[in-house]
Protein backbone atom coordinates (compact mmCIF):
# COMPACT_ATOMS: atom_id res chain seq x y z
CA UNK A 1 0.00 0.00 0.00
CA UNK A 2 1.31 3.49 -0.87
CA UNK A 3 2.19 5.73 2.10
CA UNK A 4 -0.42 8.30 3.04
CA UNK A 5 0.30 11.95 2.37
CA UNK A 6 0.56 12.67 6.08
CA UNK A 7 3.08 9.87 6.61
CA UNK A 8 5.46 11.17 3.99
CA UNK A 9 8.64 12.68 5.35
CA UNK A 10 9.17 9.76 7.77
CA UNK A 11 9.98 7.06 5.24
CA UNK A 12 12.30 4.10 5.22
CA UNK A 13 15.34 3.79 3.02
CA UNK A 14 13.58 0.93 1.18
CA UNK A 15 12.10 3.31 -1.41
CA UNK A 16 13.16 2.40 -4.94
CA UNK A 17 16.19 4.55 -5.90
CA UNK A 18 15.47 7.22 -8.50
CA UNK A 19 17.53 9.62 -10.55
CA UNK A 20 15.94 13.06 -10.63
CA UNK A 21 16.67 15.87 -13.05
CA UNK A 22 16.23 19.56 -12.21
CA UNK A 23 15.86 22.00 -15.11
CA UNK A 24 16.30 25.55 -13.90
CA UNK A 25 17.77 29.01 -14.44
CA UNK A 26 19.32 31.81 -12.45
CA UNK A 27 16.98 32.44 -9.51
CA UNK A 28 14.75 29.56 -10.54
CA UNK A 29 11.38 29.83 -8.77
CA UNK A 30 11.34 27.96 -5.45
CA UNK A 31 14.55 26.20 -6.46
CA UNK A 32 15.96 26.16 -2.93
CA UNK A 33 12.85 24.35 -1.65
CA UNK A 34 13.21 21.69 -4.35
CA UNK A 35 16.91 21.19 -3.64
CA UNK A 36 16.33 20.87 0.11
CA UNK A 37 13.56 18.38 -0.54
CA UNK A 38 15.67 16.24 -2.86
CA UNK A 39 18.46 16.24 -0.29
CA UNK A 40 16.14 14.98 2.45
CA UNK A 41 13.97 12.44 0.65
CA UNK A 42 14.88 8.77 0.91
CA UNK A 43 15.34 7.02 -2.40
CA UNK A 44 16.77 9.94 -4.38
CA UNK A 45 19.85 8.22 -5.72
CA UNK A 46 21.30 11.10 -7.73
CA UNK A 47 20.31 14.53 -8.99
CA UNK A 48 21.30 16.08 -12.30
CA UNK A 49 20.79 19.84 -12.50
CA UNK A 50 20.84 21.71 -15.80
CA UNK A 51 21.18 25.49 -15.83
CA UNK A 52 22.49 27.27 -18.91
CA UNK A 53 23.82 30.12 -16.75
CA UNK A 54 25.55 27.84 -14.24
CA UNK A 55 24.68 30.29 -11.46
CA UNK A 56 22.72 27.76 -9.42
CA UNK A 57 25.44 25.12 -9.19
CA UNK A 58 27.08 26.34 -5.98
CA UNK A 59 23.85 26.35 -3.97
CA UNK A 60 22.85 23.01 -5.51
CA UNK A 61 26.18 21.48 -4.50
CA UNK A 62 25.81 22.86 -0.98
CA UNK A 63 22.40 21.18 -0.70
CA UNK A 64 23.10 17.89 -2.46
CA UNK A 65 26.81 17.22 -2.15
CA UNK A 66 28.00 14.06 -3.88
CA UNK A 67 24.51 13.31 -5.23
CA UNK A 68 24.84 16.17 -7.72
CA UNK A 69 25.90 16.20 -11.38
CA UNK A 70 25.80 19.55 -13.19
CA UNK A 71 25.05 20.38 -16.83
CA UNK A 72 24.83 23.65 -18.75
CA UNK A 73 22.79 22.03 -21.50
CA UNK A 74 19.26 20.80 -20.82
CA UNK A 75 19.21 18.32 -23.70
CA UNK A 76 22.50 16.82 -22.60
CA UNK A 77 21.24 16.35 -19.04
CA UNK A 78 18.15 14.50 -20.26
CA UNK A 79 20.17 12.42 -22.71
CA UNK A 80 23.16 11.51 -20.55
CA UNK A 81 21.82 11.58 -17.00
CA UNK A 82 18.53 9.88 -17.99
CA UNK A 83 16.40 10.90 -15.00
CA UNK A 84 13.20 9.06 -14.16
CA UNK A 85 11.57 12.29 -12.93
CA UNK A 86 12.21 15.94 -13.67
CA UNK A 87 11.56 19.09 -11.65
CA UNK A 88 11.07 22.15 -13.87
CA UNK A 89 11.91 25.42 -12.07
CA UNK A 90 11.72 28.01 -14.83
CA UNK A 91 10.04 31.29 -15.70
CA UNK A 92 6.53 30.66 -17.02
CA UNK A 93 7.31 31.55 -20.64
CA UNK A 94 10.37 29.27 -20.75
CA UNK A 95 8.74 26.17 -19.29
CA UNK A 96 6.56 24.60 -22.03
CA UNK A 97 9.33 23.44 -24.41
CA UNK A 98 11.38 22.00 -21.53
CA UNK A 99 8.36 20.18 -20.12
CA UNK A 100 7.83 18.68 -23.58
CA UNK A 101 11.46 17.58 -23.85
CA UNK A 102 11.30 16.01 -20.39
CA UNK A 103 8.13 14.08 -21.23
CA UNK A 104 9.59 12.96 -24.56
CA UNK A 105 12.62 11.69 -22.63
CA UNK A 106 10.27 9.54 -20.50
CA UNK A 107 10.33 11.68 -17.35
CA UNK A 108 7.53 12.16 -14.89
CA UNK A 109 7.32 15.94 -14.44
CA UNK A 110 6.75 18.29 -11.52
CA UNK A 111 6.64 21.83 -12.94
CA UNK A 112 6.64 25.10 -11.05
CA UNK A 113 3.37 26.94 -11.61
CA UNK A 114 2.14 28.38 -13.88
CA UNK A 115 4.61 26.96 -16.47
CA UNK A 116 2.88 28.81 -19.31
CA UNK A 117 1.48 32.21 -20.21
CA UNK A 118 -1.55 30.74 -21.99
CA UNK A 119 -3.57 27.64 -21.17
CA UNK A 120 -3.34 26.72 -24.85
CA UNK A 121 0.38 26.12 -24.39
CA UNK A 122 -0.15 23.72 -21.49
CA UNK A 123 -2.94 21.58 -22.93
CA UNK A 124 -0.83 19.71 -25.52
CA UNK A 125 1.65 18.85 -22.75
CA UNK A 126 -1.18 17.27 -20.76
CA UNK A 127 -2.17 15.20 -23.78
CA UNK A 128 1.43 14.11 -24.34
CA UNK A 129 1.78 13.02 -20.71
CA UNK A 130 -1.46 11.07 -20.95
CA UNK A 131 -0.34 9.36 -24.16
CA UNK A 132 2.95 8.32 -22.54
CA UNK A 133 1.35 7.37 -19.19
CA UNK A 134 3.50 9.89 -17.33
CA UNK A 135 2.78 12.23 -14.44
CA UNK A 136 2.56 15.93 -15.28
CA UNK A 137 1.67 18.07 -12.29
CA UNK A 138 2.07 21.70 -11.32
CA UNK A 139 3.54 22.55 -7.92
CA UNK A 140 0.24 22.80 -6.05
CA UNK A 141 1.80 22.26 -2.64
CA UNK A 142 -1.40 23.01 -0.72
CA UNK A 143 -2.80 19.65 -1.82
CA UNK A 144 -0.35 17.92 0.51
CA UNK A 145 -0.47 20.49 3.32
CA UNK A 146 -1.63 18.60 6.47
CA UNK A 147 -4.35 21.17 7.24
CA UNK A 148 -5.67 20.96 3.70
CA UNK A 149 -5.57 17.15 3.79
CA UNK A 150 -7.78 17.26 6.90
CA UNK A 151 -10.10 19.78 5.23
CA UNK A 152 -10.48 17.43 2.28
CA UNK A 153 -11.36 14.55 4.63
CA UNK A 154 -14.05 16.70 6.30
CA UNK A 155 -15.63 17.71 3.00
CA UNK A 156 -15.52 14.16 1.60
CA UNK A 157 -17.05 12.81 4.86
CA UNK A 158 -20.14 14.94 4.30
CA UNK A 159 -19.70 16.94 7.52
CA UNK A 160 -19.79 20.25 5.62
CA UNK A 161 -22.68 19.11 3.43
CA UNK A 162 -23.28 20.47 -0.05
CA UNK A 163 -20.86 23.35 -0.69
CA UNK A 164 -22.78 26.61 -1.01
CA UNK A 165 -20.13 29.32 -1.06
CA UNK A 166 -16.44 30.03 -0.62
CA UNK A 167 -14.07 32.94 -0.08
CA UNK A 168 -10.39 32.79 -0.96
CA UNK A 169 -7.88 35.38 0.29
CA UNK A 170 -4.23 35.80 -0.63
CA UNK A 171 -2.74 39.16 0.33
CA UNK A 172 1.05 39.55 0.34
CA UNK A 173 3.53 42.41 0.60
CA UNK A 174 3.72 45.41 -1.70
CA UNK A 175 7.37 45.74 -0.64
CA UNK A 176 8.56 43.13 -3.14
CA UNK A 177 7.07 45.16 -6.01
CA UNK A 178 9.02 48.31 -5.12
CA UNK A 179 12.45 46.75 -5.76
CA UNK A 180 14.21 47.49 -9.06
CA UNK A 181 15.27 43.84 -9.16
CA UNK A 182 11.60 42.82 -9.30
CA UNK A 183 10.87 45.42 -12.01
CA UNK A 184 13.52 43.72 -14.20
CA UNK A 185 12.37 40.18 -13.46
CA UNK A 186 10.13 37.90 -15.52
CA UNK A 187 7.49 38.13 -12.78
CA UNK A 188 6.85 41.81 -13.62
CA UNK A 189 5.66 41.20 -17.19
CA UNK A 190 2.44 39.61 -18.41
CA UNK A 191 4.28 38.30 -21.48
CA UNK A 192 6.70 36.27 -19.37
CA UNK A 193 4.64 35.55 -16.21
CA UNK A 194 1.10 35.29 -17.58
CA UNK A 195 -0.18 37.63 -14.86
CA UNK A 196 0.42 38.81 -11.32
CA UNK A 197 -1.05 37.98 -7.93
CA UNK A 198 -3.78 35.68 -9.21
CA UNK A 199 -1.59 33.37 -11.27
CA UNK A 200 1.43 33.45 -8.96
CA UNK A 201 -0.25 33.10 -5.53
CA UNK A 202 -3.99 32.80 -5.95
CA UNK A 203 -3.62 29.80 -8.23
CA UNK A 204 -2.91 27.61 -5.19
CA UNK A 205 -6.22 28.48 -3.54
CA UNK A 206 -8.23 28.17 -6.76
CA UNK A 207 -6.80 24.68 -7.12
CA UNK A 208 -7.35 23.78 -3.47
CA UNK A 209 -11.02 24.76 -3.53
CA UNK A 210 -11.69 22.61 -6.58
CA UNK A 211 -9.72 19.76 -4.99
CA UNK A 212 -11.66 19.93 -1.71
CA UNK A 213 -15.08 20.07 -3.33
CA UNK A 214 -14.49 17.77 -6.33
CA UNK A 215 -16.03 20.56 -8.37
CA UNK A 216 -14.86 22.87 -11.13
CA UNK A 217 -15.28 26.57 -11.73
CA UNK A 218 -17.38 27.09 -14.85
CA UNK A 219 -17.97 30.86 -15.00
CA UNK A 220 -15.93 33.86 -13.82
CA UNK A 221 -15.94 37.63 -13.73
CA UNK A 222 -13.03 39.72 -12.52
CA UNK A 223 -11.41 43.10 -11.97
CA UNK A 224 -7.63 43.55 -11.98
CA UNK A 225 -5.67 46.70 -11.14
CA UNK A 226 -2.19 48.04 -10.46
CA UNK A 227 -3.17 49.96 -7.33
CA UNK A 228 0.39 50.47 -6.09
CA UNK A 229 1.49 52.21 -9.28
CA UNK A 230 4.75 50.31 -9.63
CA UNK A 231 6.34 50.04 -13.13
CA UNK A 232 5.07 46.51 -13.73
CA UNK A 233 2.82 44.97 -16.36
CA UNK A 234 0.88 42.65 -14.03
CA UNK A 235 -1.88 43.14 -11.46
CA UNK A 236 -1.14 43.79 -7.82
CA UNK A 237 -4.85 43.74 -6.92
CA UNK A 238 -7.57 41.40 -8.16
CA UNK A 239 -11.14 40.49 -7.31
CA UNK A 240 -12.84 37.47 -8.85
CA UNK A 241 -16.37 36.11 -8.56
CA UNK A 242 -17.13 32.62 -9.79
CA UNK A 243 -19.74 29.89 -10.09
CA UNK A 244 -19.02 26.16 -10.10
CA UNK A 245 -20.57 23.37 -12.10
CA UNK A 246 -22.42 22.10 -9.00
CA UNK A 247 -23.81 25.53 -8.13
CA UNK A 248 -21.34 26.81 -5.53
CA UNK A 249 -20.58 30.54 -5.73
CA UNK A 250 -17.42 32.20 -4.49
CA UNK A 251 -15.00 35.06 -4.45
CA UNK A 252 -11.26 35.53 -4.55
CA UNK A 253 -9.50 38.65 -3.28
CA UNK A 254 -5.79 38.91 -3.89
CA UNK A 255 -3.31 41.71 -3.68
CA UNK A 256 0.10 43.01 -2.76
CA UNK A 257 -0.82 45.46 0.00
CA UNK A 258 1.25 44.75 3.11
CA UNK A 259 4.68 45.89 4.23
CA UNK A 260 5.56 42.26 5.01
CA UNK A 261 3.96 38.87 5.57
CA UNK A 262 0.68 37.44 4.35
CA UNK A 263 -3.03 37.45 5.04
CA UNK A 264 -4.28 34.06 3.80
CA UNK A 265 -7.32 31.89 3.96
CA UNK A 266 -9.94 29.63 2.47
CA UNK A 267 -13.42 29.60 3.99
CA UNK A 268 -16.01 27.13 2.76
CA UNK A 269 -19.67 27.19 3.78
CA UNK A 270 -22.01 24.26 3.15
CA UNK A 271 -25.48 22.96 3.96
CA UNK A 272 -24.23 21.32 7.19
CA UNK A 273 -21.41 23.56 8.34
CA UNK A 274 -18.23 25.40 7.48
CA UNK A 275 -14.45 25.21 7.62
CA UNK A 276 -11.70 27.81 7.73
CA UNK A 277 -8.12 27.14 6.63
CA UNK A 278 -4.98 29.32 6.79
CA UNK A 279 -1.86 27.52 5.61
CA UNK A 280 0.47 29.46 7.91
CA UNK A 281 -1.58 29.57 11.10
CA UNK A 282 -2.69 26.42 12.87
CA UNK A 283 -5.31 25.17 13.60
CA UNK A 284 -7.85 24.40 10.90
CA UNK A 285 -11.30 25.27 12.28
CA UNK A 286 -14.61 23.66 11.37
CA UNK A 287 -18.20 23.27 12.48
CA UNK A 288 -20.91 20.81 11.49
CA UNK A 289 -24.58 20.15 12.26
CA UNK A 290 -24.29 16.57 11.01
CA UNK A 291 -25.60 14.23 13.75
CA UNK A 292 -22.42 12.15 13.53
CA UNK A 293 -20.11 15.15 13.89
CA UNK A 294 -18.71 16.42 17.23
CA UNK A 295 -20.61 19.32 18.76
CA UNK A 296 -19.43 22.90 18.55
CA UNK A 297 -16.53 24.53 16.73
CA UNK A 298 -13.70 22.05 16.23
CA UNK A 299 -10.01 22.62 15.63
CA UNK A 300 -7.33 20.54 13.98
CA UNK A 301 -3.79 21.68 14.82
CA UNK A 302 -1.18 20.96 12.19
CA UNK A 303 2.59 20.97 12.13
CA UNK A 304 5.09 22.37 9.64
CA UNK A 305 7.75 19.89 10.73
CA UNK A 306 7.85 18.43 7.21
CA UNK A 307 7.46 21.18 4.62
CA UNK A 308 4.76 20.95 1.95
CA UNK A 309 7.32 21.11 -0.88
CA UNK A 310 9.02 18.01 0.49
CA UNK A 311 5.66 16.26 0.69
CA UNK A 312 4.91 17.39 -2.86
CA UNK A 313 8.17 16.09 -4.32
CA UNK A 314 7.73 12.81 -2.43
CA UNK A 315 4.26 12.38 -3.89
CA UNK A 316 5.55 12.93 -7.43
CA UNK A 317 8.37 10.43 -6.90
CA UNK A 318 5.89 7.89 -5.53
CA UNK A 319 3.87 8.39 -8.70
CA UNK A 320 7.02 7.87 -10.78
CA UNK A 321 7.60 4.57 -8.93
CA UNK A 322 4.00 3.52 -9.45
CA UNK A 323 3.36 3.33 -5.70
CA UNK A 324 0.96 6.26 -5.39
CA UNK A 325 -1.23 8.68 -7.34
CA UNK A 326 0.13 12.03 -8.53
CA UNK A 327 -0.71 14.93 -6.21
CA UNK A 328 -2.63 16.52 -9.11
CA UNK A 329 -3.37 15.21 -12.58
CA UNK A 330 -2.46 17.13 -15.70
CA UNK A 331 -6.15 17.56 -16.49
CA UNK A 332 -6.81 19.07 -13.04
CA UNK A 333 -3.91 21.47 -13.48
CA UNK A 334 -5.15 22.44 -16.92
CA UNK A 335 -8.60 23.36 -15.63
CA UNK A 336 -7.09 25.59 -12.94
CA UNK A 337 -5.10 27.39 -15.63
CA UNK A 338 -8.23 27.76 -17.76
CA UNK A 339 -10.08 29.31 -14.81
CA UNK A 340 -7.22 31.75 -14.17
CA UNK A 341 -6.86 32.86 -17.78
CA UNK A 342 -10.65 33.13 -18.14
CA UNK A 343 -10.61 35.51 -15.18
CA UNK A 344 -7.97 37.63 -16.91
CA UNK A 345 -10.08 37.69 -20.06
CA UNK A 346 -13.11 38.72 -18.02
CA UNK A 347 -11.11 41.58 -16.50
CA UNK A 348 -9.86 42.65 -19.93
CA UNK A 349 -13.29 42.62 -21.60
CA UNK A 350 -15.53 43.52 -18.68
CA UNK A 351 -17.65 40.48 -19.48
CA UNK A 352 -18.11 37.24 -17.56
CA UNK A 353 -16.40 34.26 -19.16
CA UNK A 354 -17.28 30.59 -19.41
CA UNK A 355 -14.42 28.26 -18.41
CA UNK A 356 -14.22 25.63 -21.13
Amino acid sequence: MAPSILSRGARSAAAEPLRVGVITQEKGPHLSAYLRSLAQIDGVEAVGISDESGTTFTSARDALGAKLTTFQDHDRMLREFRPRAAVISLAAHKAPPLIRKSLEAGCHVLAEKPSCTRAEDFEPLVRLAEAKNLTLTLAFYLRVHPGAVKARELVRSGFIGKPYGAHLLVVADQTRLTRPEFHRSWLASRDTAGGGNLIWLGIHYVDLLQHLTQDRIERVSAVTRNVGGQPIDVEDSVGVTFQSRKGMVGTYHGGYYLDRGYHLGLTLWGSKGWLRFDEDNSPLEWYSTDPDAPQGVQSYPFSHEVGPYQRLVEAVLDSARGTGPPPATGEECLHVLKAIFSAYEAARTGQAQAVV
